[in-house]
C-alpha cells in the first residue's frame, strides 16, 4: 500500500529534478551566448545544443565554465591578432607620440568596433610668434614673419623683412649638409646603412626608410635635398671621417668661413630648434649652394626612386613649385618644424632675372608657396626694393 502510494511521487519529484536541471543548463548557456561576440556564437551553438540534452547534475555545472572559457578564448585570440598586426605596421612610428585610448561601440548586425580616439594637442608656438615678429607689417601681407630677396648678380636688396632675426631654419640645414658631404670627396658610390643611431630622437618623426636600409651616398644626398629625407642626413654625418661630432664642426666651420655669423648647426637634419640663422645668412647659403651642380640637379628633381635592398621607395619633392612649369627654379630646399614654422629658400630667375628667395617662419602648410607667388608678382612689375621691416638697415649682404 506504502509502495503504491509513493510511487507517484517518487515519479513527480524525479520530473521535476530534471527540470530544474534543464532550467539551470538553459539560464548557463544563455549567460555565456551574451558574453560572446558575434563571430564566437555560431562555434559554440553545436556544443550548447548537445550540454543542454545532458540531464546529469555533474555535467550541467560544467557546462557553464566550458562556455565561458570559449568566450573569453574568442575575445583573447582577436585581440591578440590586432595587437601583432598593429605592432608590426608600427615598428617605425615615434613612440612617444602615441597618446590615444580605444573605444568600444556596437555595428548594426551587433558586432563590437574599436573606435580609436587620439588627444589633440594644440601646436606650440613658433619662435617667430612668441618674439612678435608676425605681427610686423608688410605691403604684401605676407604670412611669413620673415622675408628676404636680392639679386644674384648684384646682391641689391629687393624685398626685406625682418632679414636680421635669428630663428629656427629646419631642414633648411641640409643645403649645408650636402655642401660638406661633397666637400669631403667621400665616394658617392660607397654604400651606407641606416641604424637606429639615425632615427629621430628629438622629435619622434618617423622615415619611410627603414633601419636597416642600404643606399649608397649618392641615393641618400639625393633623397635628403629633393624630399627632406631625414635619416638618409643623419646617416651621412655618421658616415663622415670623424664621425658625426666631426660633421657638425664642419658644418659650423663652413658656415664661418661664408661669413654666415648669425649660424649655428647641432645636427645634420634640422629637426632641432638649435639649428638656427638668419635670412641675411641663409641667402649666403644659398649663393654657395649654388656653386656645387649636384645640389642644384637633386634638390630640382621633381621625384625620384630607390632600392633600399628590400623594396623600392618612390620619393617626391617637397616643394609644390618644383611641379610648376611657370616657375623658373635653380635651387631650393623647403623646411619645418614646430619652432621653426614653414620655411623655403629658393634660387629663381623671375623676369629675366636670377634672384634668392629666403621665406622662414610662414603659417600654414602651402603658406610659403603663396608668398613666393606674391614675391614673384611684386618683381614681376619691376617696382622700386621696399624696405618693410624696422630692422632692416643697410643695403646687402
Amino acid at each position: 500500500m506504502k509502495t503504491e502510494m509513493f510511487s507517484p511521487l517518487k515519479v513527480m519529484q524525479g520530473v521535476a529534478l530534471r527540470t530544474a536541471m534543464s532550467v539551470a543548463v538553459s539560464i548557463a548557456v544563455a549567460t555565456s551566448f551574451a558574453a560572446m561576440p558575434g563571430e564566437a556564437f555560431a562555434k559554440t551553438t553545436t556544443a550548447s545544443k548537445t550540454a543542454a540534452k545532458k540531464s546529469t547534475k555533474s555535467e550541467a555545472a560544467q557546462a557553464a565554465p566550458r562556455a565561458k572559457k570559449s568566450a573569453r578564448t574568442a575575445k583573447a585570440a582577436p585581440a591578440a591578432k590586432s595587437a601583432k598586426v598593429a605592432a608590426a605596421d608600427d615598428d617605425d612610428a615615434p613612440r612617444a607620440s602615441r597618446k590615444g585610448r580605444v573605444n568600444y561601440r556596437m555595428d548594426p548586425h551587433g558586432r563590437r568596433s574599436a573606435v580609436h580616439a587620439v588627444a589633440y594637442q594644440p601646436r606650440t608656438p613658433t619662435v617667430g610668434q612668441a618674439f612678435g615678429l608676425h605681427e610686423t607689417p608688410d605691403t604684401l601681407a605676407l604670412r611669413s614673419s620673415v622675408a628676404y630677396v636680392i639679386d644674384q648678380n648684384t646682391q641689391e636688396m629687393l624685398f626685406d623683412k625682418n632679414s636680421r632675426a635669428v630663428v629656427p631654419i629646419a631642414s633648411i640645414t641640409k643645403l649645408m649638409t650636402a655642401m660638406v658631404v661633397l666637400d669631403s670627396h667621400a665616394a658617392l658610390n660607397e654604400d651606407l646603412q641606416v641604424t637606429d643611431e639615425d632615427r629621430d630622437y628629438e622629435k619622434y618623426t618617423g622615415s619611410r626608410l627603414a633601419v636597416g636600409s642600404v643606399l649608397n651616398r649618392e641615393d641618400m644626398l639625393h633623397i635628403a635635398l629633393m624630399a627632406s629625407e631625414n635619416r638618409a642626413a643623419a646617416a651621412l654625418s655618421r658616415y663622415y671621417a670623424n664621425g658625426r661630432p666631426g660633421f657638425i664642426a664642419a658644418m659650423n666651420a663652413k658656415a664661418k668661413s661664408l661669413g654666415m655669423m648669425d649660424t649655428h648647426f647641432e645636427n645634420s637634419t634640422g629637426l632641432t630648434s638649435q639649428n638656427v640663422s638668419s635670412a641675411r645668412d641663409l641667402v649666403k647659403m644659398v649663393n654657395a649652394a649654388y656653386q656645387y651642380p649636384l645640389i642644384r640637379k637633386f634638390s630640382t628633381d621633381t621625384s625620384y626612386d630607390v632600392f633600399t635592398g628590400k623594396r623600392n621607395i618612390a620619393y617626391r619633392s617637397t616643394n609644390a613649385l618644383i611641379r610648376d612649369p611657370s616657375w623658373d627654379i635653380g635651387l631650393q630646399k623647403t623646411g619645418f618644424i614646430n619652432e621653426a614654422g614653414e620655411c623655403l629658400v629658393m634660387q629663381a630667375t623671375i623676369n629675366g632675372r636670377p634672384v634668392v628667395m629666403v621665406l622662414l617662419d610662414s603659417s600654414g602648410k602651402y603658406s610659403r608657396f603663396a608668398d613666393a607667388g606674391r614675391l614673384r608678382a611684386y618683381l614681376d612689375t619691376a617696382g622700386e626694393p621696399r624696405i618693410t621691416s624696422a630692422d632692416a638697415g643697410g643695403g646687402g649682404t
